[in-house]
């Protein structure tokens, strides 16, 4: 109403300019008393709550008016992904408890054709896993490192290894169901956080990805707890129909 109040004395039309500036008194004067009449209407705060409604109006619009523009700008959302980090243990390899032997790498069946599909998309593909077999001294660095190398030479090259090696007492901040690594592999990865999605089989990888703003999905396997599954949005009986729902979210 006040735009079209000096926009009608700009352009002389002063019929025009006086119904547009009586509005805006007659809105100005309601919106000041809404809250003017809860109290305790000193003559203090009587004057600043008439100044300020004066005031909130126009910057209201301006900040709704700039952020309508910064929206219509941006890239529609969901942003579409860009990244896929995956869980090691019981989603890309078959789970041996605290493995330290290379020669018992195992995939699980589909893995190394999803990750194939995600590579050709042109998507980056990473892992986080956690190893508290480390901090138990139950393996080496060695021994995690050449575990690592044959998941490489049998899925192929990821773009990012994030390991977490503490224990749970540690009360670290990459250990999932902490976002940490999430965080590590996205800024490794030159990608913000949501624009990563987390495979995984547990409720731990789930928590992960959803702590850090990424999008998750829960490949369920026998270990997998029912409350884990029944707790997940976005579920997949196979990493294949995972890549499958990833992809339709580009």
């Amino acid at each position: 109403a006040a735009g079209a109040a000096l926009a009608g004395l700009a352009a002389r039309r002063w019929n025009s300019a006086a119904l547009a500036l009586l509005a805006w008194s007659g809105l100005s004067g309601q919106f000041a008393w809404q809250r003017i009449a809860a109290g305790p209407r000193t003559p203090v705060e009587v004057r600043e709550m008439a100044l300020t409604s004066l005031a909130i109006p126009p910057a209201a619009v301006w900040h709704r008016a700039v952020g309508t523009w910064r929206t219509r700008r941006t890239p529609p959302w969901p942003a579409p992904v860009r990244a896929v980090l995956f869980d090691r243990d019981g989603t890309l390899i078959r789970d041996v408890a605290y493995n330290g032997d290379a020669a018992q790498v195992e995939p699980v069946p589909t893995a190394a054709a999803s990750l194939a599909r995600l590579r050709a998309a042109g998507l980056a593909v990473g892992v986080i896993t956690n190893q508290s077999a480390l901090a138990r001294g139950l393996i080496t660095r060695e021994q995690l490192d050449a575990v690592n190398a044959r998941v490489e030479e049998l899925l192929g090259p990821f773009d990012t290894w994030q390991v977490c090696p503490h224990a749970d007492q540690d009360g670290c901040d990459c250990r999932k169901p902490e976002p940490g690594m999430v965080y590590a592999a996205a800024a490794a990865l030159g990608v913000q956080p949501y624009e990563v999605a987390v495979v995984g089989d547990i409720g731990s990888d789930i928590q992960a990805a959803l702590a850090a703003g990424a999008r998750a999905v829960l490949v369920p396997n026998l270990k997998t707890h029912p409350q884990e599954v029944a707790a997940c949005d976005v579920t997949a009986q196979t990493l294949q129909e995972a890549v499958d729902v990833l992809l339709g979210a580009r």
